[in-house]
Order: structure tokens, then sequence, then C-alpha cells
């Protein structure tokens, strides 16, 4: 089985990419994120089109997470973060697919440092972990799957110097990231590939795709049922590269 995680960065200005890569990749089961779209302004013929089916939670020009899935049925468990009743962001969607339960998240970014914005990302950070830890105590298959706008390590990043007061490489939200992990999460690719330099994003500005300036913001989080069934995980890279793109490119693993 083959799972993906994609930020699209806009779904209905980049569809033509998205269903070439679901295409050529043929993912079972894809999370993706930053829709940029309002729940009825989501693609879903097209998507029906391409073979998969899928849930969704849209917001009008920002944000957005959905869920799709080649075969297996989709049971949506819930599509907000607890611990903030106020909060109107559409960054997390969590539902049953086949055996397991799959949480698509986009986390802010937290930009500029320092800020309200930053400090919104600590506290999501820190609702997150909350119910990550929840999560855990099931003791079922689970996987966190998304941007998780955080280079967890110096390994991430291409020049880890220039992002010290990055929002993306605080040492706040690495420390966050950090603590996931402490739970009992283990990261698929670093799990893998613990010593690969590995890019999931370049920035559209000053050539970082032709120089190869990039960040692994997108990661996967297992629950320790899904780690010992890993066989692969990669970055479909060449996808950066087409016309009109995303800044990022999907990232995958590979079940047994």
């Amino acid at each position: 089985m083959k799972i993906a995680t994609y930020n699209i960065n806009g779904i209905n200005g980049r569809l033509p990419v998205l269903l070439r890569w679901l295409k050529e990749a043929k993912p079972d089961i894809v999370c993706l994120q930053e829709l940029k779209a309002a729940n009825n302004q989501f693609p879903i013929a097209e998507i029906n089109a391409a073979g998969y089916q899928a849930i969704w939670n849209g917001q009008k020009s920002w944000n957005g997470v959905a869920i799709l899935s080649r075969k297996l049925p989709i049971q949506e468990l819930r599509r907000t973060l607890p611990g903030d009743r106020t909060d109107e962001h559409s960054r997390y969607l969590e539902a049953i697919v086949g055996q397991m339960v799959i949480a698509c998240l986009y986390l802010p970014n937290g930009n500029p440092y320092p800020g309200n914005k930053f400090e919104y990302k600590l506290k999501w950070f820190k609702r997150l972990s909350t119910h990550a830890k929840k999560l855990l105590g099931h003791d079922v298959p689970v996987a966190l799957i998304g941007d998780f706008n955080v280079m967890p390590t110096e390994l991430d990043v291409y020049k880890p110097a220039k992002y010290l007061n990055n929002a993306l490489f605080r040492k706040e939200a690495r420390a966050a990231y950090a603590r996931l992990l402490k739970q009992g999460w283990i990261d698929a690719h670093r799990h893998l590939h613990p010593d690969d330099v590995i890019y999931t994003f370049w920035d559209y500005l000053f050539h970082a795709w032709e120089r190869n300036a990039g960040l692994r913001l997108d990661h996967f989080l297992l629950s320790k049922h899904l780690i010992s069934k890993v066989k692969k995980a990669g970055v479909d890279k060449h996808a950066r590269g087409w016309p009109k793109t995303s800044d990022h490119a999907p990232a995958w693993i590979l079940l047994k």
C-alpha cells in the first residue's frame, strides 16, 4: 500500500498537476494540504474520475485539507483539532481508511517570528501533541501525515544558519516536534534514511529548485503498529520541476 502526502498549494489552480501525478504515482491513500478552496469548490468530479473517493475540509483562499482513497472506504472521524473551539482554520482532518486511522494535517507556518502567528503555531502544536497522545492510547494503527511546517534537524534544511529565526526552524518548533516523537511516534523517512538529505519543499524564489536549496517540511509520523510494515519511503522530487507546479513535492511511504 502506497500512502502519500502533497501540499498542492491551490487545488483548483494546480488540478492538472495533481491529476498528472495521481495517474503516474497511483498512490492508494493521499493526504492533501493547502487546498485554498471552499468546500463547494473542491473538484470532486475530477477526483472521482481519476479513480479516487475523497473527504475534505476546505477554506476559501487559505488552508484546507483532504484525504483521498483509491479503493479503501473512508470513514470520517473529525474535521477539527480539539482544544480550541474558536479556531476557524481548516487544518485537520481525521478518518478511518481501511484498518488505519489517518490524520491529515497542515500545521501553521508561524512566520513572522516573533509574533502572534508564531504563538498560534506553538499553541496548535500543543493541541496536536495532546490529541496525538490520545490517539496512541487507543492502541490501533495511526498515522499523522502532512505539512508540519517544521524542519526537525539541521539535516532537513539546506542552510541551517539562514533559518535560525524562521518559524519553520525555531528551536521551539523543533522541540515541539521532538516531543511528539517522544510519545512513541516514528518519523518514517528518517527511520529508513537516517543520514540522507531529503527535501520536500523548494521556494519559487532565487532558483531554489534549480540549486536544490530545499527544506523537509512534509512528514509521516507512524504508530508502532505501522512502522514495522514500512518498506520504502521517498519523495517524487521530479514533480516539483513540472510547469505550474506546487512548491512542495509529493512524499510517500510504501507499506507491506
